[in-house]
């Protein structure tokens, strides 16, 4: 997964993650706020207007107190961690019950390989709040395989979760940054904002033109192959729409036996935390949290596979950055890519 859910009560400036390359002399005020929170930095930069960015950064500090509340793991009291404990009576608010039928619908198009019930595995291999363990072998392996399967969980009509095995864990960090940008951006709509960008961790929503641009947004992509000094491979444009990326090469514990890397990315169906060649995916769709959850459904399917699953989708694009010992270092996009 590629980010973490922290409970964070104050939020700091941070470097962005994205590059914003100035293509127009004719510049519009452009306000901007940015932090910390959700376990990574956070920024939204939006043409000026009588909303105030005081009163707007009290908005969005309240807006992730209470996605933290529901969605973070690292938090003992939220939601997700009472029902990673078993209560089958929590009724959920509306926010887990968006983010659990999104994960249904990729989980179901993905065919299995996106699976946020991979938790115990999260925590096994050192990616989550829970006590890793120092060599994952077969039989443990086996043994936490058996809380993994999206299908053995399912939310009622009164918005309660009910589990086969109640030390079913979730772990949605791989759409809560995506839904977060998405409720973000909401917030901003509702405010008659009308062009705007909205990033937590890399996970992106643009709308509107920019004025820093001569007309939409544009998004530098990190090489998955940069050094101690931060490289970018690709810019993408984006036309009121979102973009997410998933990559193995920045977060991943290392071996202490072998000295290998393990990738935070798990296949639900082996229980291997072993780097593909693909070694980065990003996605474009009409909302962050689709773009989020499907950028990690791609890390982890087989490559042509995941090429026509995303072929399939008409309001999905995508772009890997792929390597083999064969052909080196690859760029490949879907057929509808547009850049």
């Amino acid at each position: 997964m590629l980010s973490i859910l922290k409970d964070l009560n104050h939020y700091r400036s941070f470097l962005i993650c994205f590059l914003l390359l100035n293509c127009n002399k004719e510049q519009q005020q452009l306000q901007k706020i940015k932090g910390y929170a959700l376990g990574t930095s956070y920024s939204i930069s939006y043409i000026a207007s009588e909303l105030n960015p005081e009163v707007l950064i009290q908005r969005v500090d309240s807006i992730f107190e209470v996605l933290n509340n529901s969605l973070s793991t690292y938090i003992p009291d939220s939601d997700i961690s009472k029902i990673n404990k078993g209560d089958s009576l929590l009724v959920v608010d509306e926010h887990f019950a968006k983010v659990y039928q999104k994960a249904s619908e990729v989980w179901e198009q993905s065919e299995g390989f996106f699976d946020p019930t991979v938790g115990a595995l999260v925590n096994a291999y050192g990616f989550g709040p829970g006590k890793s363990i120092k060599k994952v072998t077969d039989k443990k392996r086996d043994s936490l395989l058996i809380l993994t399967g999206w299908s053995k969980t399912k939310l009622t009509r009164e918005h309660t979760i009910k589990k086969v095995n109640p030390a079913i864990y979730f772990d949605f960090n791989a759409l809560a940054k995506g839904y977060a940008v998405d409720v973000l951006a909401n917030y901003l709509k509702s405010k008659s904002l009308e062009s705007y960008l909205v990033e937590i961790g890399g996970e992106i929503l643009a709308q509107g033109k920019s004025p820093k641009f001569q007309g939409f947004w544009k998004i530098a992509i990190d090489d998955p192959l940069q050094d101690d000094e931060r490289k970018f491979i690709r810019t993408v444009t984006l036309k009121n729409e979102a973009l997410a990326t998933s990559g193995n090469y920045r977060k991943f514990a290392v071996d202490e036996d072998t000295g290998l890397r393990i990738a935070h990315s798990i296949n639900p169906k082996t229980g291997l935390a072993i780097p593909s060649k693909v070694l980065s995916a990003s996605v474009k769709a009409p909302d962050c949290m689709t773009a989020d959850a499907y950028a990690t459904a791609l890390m982890v399917m087989p490559l042509e596979q995941s090429q026509k699953l995303i072929d399939s989708k008409p309001d999905l694009e995508a772009y890997w950055i792929v390597s083999d010992s064969l052909q080196g270092i690859r760029e490949l996009f879907s057929k509808s890519f547009t850049n």
